[in-house]
């Protein structure tokens, strides 16, 4: 088994739980539901127009800031950029759209397999655990109850409850005080290069990248102490 640190902050989204993985079947589900409402434009077509909005809004790390902690403005932007983009001007429609993918996307987030029981494992080996999740505080805290993740941590840090996120470095100190442990003895997990690789590794935490997508490290990006497909592989 590798050797294993004595702390660890962990990611929420895409680490433990699936998000951004379930975001394709939850927009094909909602414009299906719309599909009356979209012709003569095929449902299909407005999805392709939302996954290129989707990467523009997402793309600026201001609008990313302001965008997750108002995720149901920023797809209600998304949405209506994409109907524009297609000639479909409508911000009613934009907006009842934004609404049902939320409820779908979100009654589809679920544990990623092995995640919950790796938490576990780790907790009995008297690993010392922070949850560092940027977001708003409601959201959340909703997904954090809902999967019962509070018993797995020592302390819980959303952005929206701190009021600073990842990648600044405000928000890593306020993890290692929460361990009571120096940077070198700690490890950030997750699946963002910047937060949870680069950012961490500029105060001496190691960052273990999760990609879970299995693609190519980026040549430009920063050089991660270990690369894992999931949590589990932590155990391994």
């Amino acid at each position: 088994m590798n050797t294993l640190p004595k702390g660890m902050l962990i990611d929420l989204d895409d680490t433990i739980l699936a998000f951004d993985t379930v975001s394709d079947e939850s927009w094909e589900s909602t414009l299906q539901e719309f599909q009356h409402q979209l012709l003569p434009v095929e449902a299909t077509v407005l999805h392709a127009a939302i996954k290129v909005s989707a990467k523009r809004f997402w793309s600026d790390p201001a609008r990313h800031q302001m965008g997750r902690m108002r995720l149901l403005w920023a797809r209600t932007q998304i949405v209506g950029e994409a109907m524009d983009s297609i000639n479909l001007h409508n911000p009613e429609l934009a907006a009842a759209i934004a609404h049902v993918y939320e409820t779908i996307r979100t009654d589809r987030i679920h544990p990623v397999e092995g995640a919950i029981d790796t938490l576990k494992a780790l907790r009995e080996r008297q690993i010392r655990m922070v949850l560092v999740t940027n977001g708003d505080a409601p959201g959340q805290r909703r997904k954090i109850e809902r999967f019962h993740l509070p018993a797995l941590f020592d302390a819980i840090l959303i952005e929206g409850e701190c009021g600073v996120g990842k990648p600044d470095a405000r928000i890593y100190h306020r993890a290692l005080d929460a361990l009571k442990m120096p940077p070198e003895d700690v490890w950030m997990v997750g699946d963002n290069l910047e937060w949870e690789v680069r950012g961490p590794q500029k105060l001496g935490i190691r960052g273990v990248w999760v990609n879970h997508r299995g693609i190519d490290l980026p040549p430009d990006g920063p050089v991660p102490y270990k690369i894992i497909r999931s949590l589990r592989e932590l155990l391994q």
